[in-house]
């Protein structure tokens, strides 16, 4: 019999790569819902619909998620829906009976100075990045969901924690995406116009880490299929979770210039220093998913040129909103 598997927010960025990787297997049955049918912030709803669908596995992959800009402007929405769609959708699987769960989180979790790179037992260990505190909270009350209710009624479920997320259906919106939706949307649209300079906020000097959603997905699905005792040996009860990352990072100057070059810009690149930088750095240690088994794959450049193909693919969908 296939495994029935739930993917919350399969239509974002990670769901759909988990879609992607999951449909390619005989073994699986996927099921998911839109935001019209199912409302993850009703807890009603979700709880309905655990109880109706039996329900093997879950992937929650759904999220309020944006860059600074947008957790600067939205610091409420983003810490209340995130809280809410974690407490909704573990506590509902947990009463139906769902024993293995897939909470995917972010490197955000950690503190703003925490040592790089970043070790999983880096939680909890000093202030967040004040730009994302709210996210941060929702995600690591997440992981700490998890882990309380495998402790308290000896369910197996797992976080993932990884590093900046990149590819196929990322958010290109020109105010609330991520760092390189937005830059790979600027720098098109300058290519496109001719237009003589291409501004970056910051100074381009703080150092990031990012890695292709595919790699995301696959590394998602091994660490959740892993054996209990091999994941046992690997975490502990209260620090159960995996940091997901290349374990290579750049500077965001190296990453405007790699970006120019995919999306053929060859005009001038300014960096306005008078706009917030975040986190100096942010590289996840990862060696616990190593000795897990796993290794991303997929190098930078060849992550973004694919993620400009699909971006190009799906010019469409972006006409009247400058993009095209």
């Amino acid at each position: 019999m296939a495994t029935r598997i739930f993917i919350a927010g399969h239509r974002g960025m990670v769901g759909s790569a988990l879609v992607r990787r999951l449909r390619e297997r005989d073994d699986v049955e996927l099921v998911t819902r839109t935001r019209q049918e199912l409302d993850l912030l009703r807890q009603s709803e979700v709880e309905a619909f655990f109880a109706n669908e039996a329900i093997d596995q879950v992937y929650l992959a759904a999220a309020k998620v944006g860059g600074i800009h947008a957790n600067n402007t939205y610091p409420a929405q983003f810490i209340y829906e995130n809280l809410v769609i974690e407490c909704n959708i573990v506590h509902a699987a947990h009463m139906a009976g769902v024993q293995k769960l897939m909470l995917l989180g972010s490197s955000c979790i950690y503190p703003k100075m925490a040592p790089q790179p970043m070790r999983e037992d880096a939680l909890l260990t000093g202030a967040l990045e004040p730009t994302n505190e709210p996210y941060a909270v929702a995600k690591i009350a997440g992981i700490k969901l998890c882990e309380s209710y495998n402790r308290e009624h000896g369910r197996d479920y797992r976080s993932v924690m990884p590093t900046n997320l990149y590819g196929p259906e990322d958010n290109f919106h020109p105010e609330n995406s991520h760092v390189i939706p937005a830059l790979m949307r600027r720098f098109h649209e300058a290519a496109r116009d001719g237009a003589p300079e291409v501004v970056v906020w910051g100074s381009g000097k703080p150092m990031r880490e990012f890695l292709h959603v595919d790699d995301m997905a696959a590394a998602s699905i091994h660490v959740m299929e892993l054996p209990v005792d091999t994941w046992k040996q690997h975490t502990q009860p209260m620090l159960s979770h995996v940091n997901v990352g290349t374990g290579v990072d750049c500077t965001i100057r190296e990453l405007a210039e790699t970006i120019a070059r995919v999306t053929g810009y060859q005009g001038r690149i300014a960096f306005d220093a008078s706009k917030p930088d975040g986190t100096p750095r942010k590289l996840l240690d990862v060696s616990r998913l190593a000795s897990l088994g796993w290794r991303a794959g997929i190098g930078l450049e060849e992550g973004l040129r694919h993620t400009y193909a699909w971006f190009m693919d799906n010019l469409d969908q972006f006409r009247g909103k400058e993009a095209a």
